[in-house]
């Protein structure tokens, strides 16, 4: 979709490999960590996390409450970090997500919830990190160096470690298969062609991102790169939360990017997807089938692997808008790659 040759899209395309990679050095953790957490019955999970990661931990709710049936909750990390106050936490399961592992706030939050007696697990692609060493299990996300401001192969590969666990956590062999068959369906995903949207969004002011269960968590990644390498205003929502007061956003062309799951919250989806084309917005959704309100997708295998796959996609349309809109996607506005809040 794009041919110019930029440190993200290069980064982006590294995802495959990584995953590969990533399978390796996750086996012994994964299978150690697993018996320990059915073991411990935690009866919530609590995620900390901020920008992209925060996105793979709504993905990671969803993953645990969907297949495991314990609720999950993000803490508010200025809690800890600012406030001071402990969380009652003791025998539950804390789960930090950062790329680098060094923003304060996420750290001492995690210092907190270990000391309150909760089992501490963090996902991280700097294993020598402040978060890793503060944490009681590290989770590498195996991406290697990430130059390109903007995450793209650590944020998959953050949402492929939540997979990985779960699905070991869970015992479920479904799951297992569909992440095991990520490197080849991501370099799949790769080759499809979601040019149809790019007119569309390189026009657009501002744009809409829908998702729902294994996609909520992409479209909301989706939103905050639209804003990262395009400069372009994005928000995201759920189909249900969406129809709850942002609708009234809706006109002439509006443009929309629905994620389809490929699970029982496809119905919504299309149902949702009829009646903004009958309000007249420029709706483009993730499906096999063809004509132009459709971005093309994998043939259905595993569910929440194949929500994955989307944002795989996602990023190569990513790369095309922001050069029709003259943006430097290595070199975007105002933020640098590690980002340290408190």
């Amino acid at each position: 979709m794009s041919d110019i040759p930029t440190q993200m899209g290069a980064e982006a395309r590294e995802a495959p490999a990584v995953l590969a990679r990533q399978a390796a050095a996750l086996a012994f953790p994964v299978a150690q960590l697993a018996p320990l957490l059915r073991k411990r019955s935690a009866r919530v999970v609590v995620t900390c996390a901020r920008g992209s990661s925060a996105h793979a931990a709504t993905f990671g709710k969803h993953l645990i409450e969907r297949h495991l049936g314990i609720p999950v909750s993000a803490a508010a990390p200025n809690v800890a970090s600012v406030y001071r106050r402990a969380l009652a936490l003791d025998g539950q399961l804390f789960l930090a997500i950062s790329q680098a592992g060094r923003s304060v706030d996420i750290v001492e939050t995690a210092a907190m919830a270990r000391s309150s007696g909760a089992m501490t697990v963090a996902i991280v692609n700097d294993t020598a990190s402040p978060l890793a060493q503060t944490c009681d299990v590290v989770l590498p996300m195996e991406a290697g160096p990430e130059l390109s401001v903007a995450a793209t192969k650590s944020f998959i590969a953050s949402l492929a470690v939540l997979l990985r666990l779960t699905a070991a956590w869970a015992d479920n062999a479904t799951m297992q298969r569909g992440v095991d068959a990520l490197p080849e369906r991501l370099a799949a995903a790769i080759e499809l062609d979601w040019s149809a949207a790019i007119a569309s969004l390189a026009r657009a002011r501002s744009v809409m991102t829908i998702g729902r269960g294994p996609t909520l968590a992409i479209a909301r990644e989706a939103a905050l790169k639209l804003k990262e390498a395009c400069n372009l205003h994005a928000e995201a929502f759920s189909s249900a939360e969406f129809q709850h007061g942002p609708m009234a956003l809706v006109e002439e062309a509006y443009p929309v990017l629905l994620f389809a799951p490929a699970d029982e919250a496809a119905t919504g989806i299309e149902t949702l997807r009829l009646d903004l084309a009958r309000k007249g917005a420029s709706v483009f959704s993730t499906e096999r089938l063809s004509g132009p309100a459709f971005l093309p997708a994998l043939e259905p295998a595993q569910a929440d692997a194949d929500a994955i796959c989307q944002i795989q996609t996602f990023y190569q349309l990513l790369l095309a808008v922001a050069a029709r809109r003259g943006s430097n996607v290595d070199r975007p506005r105002h933020l640098k790659k590690v980002t340290t809040t408190r």
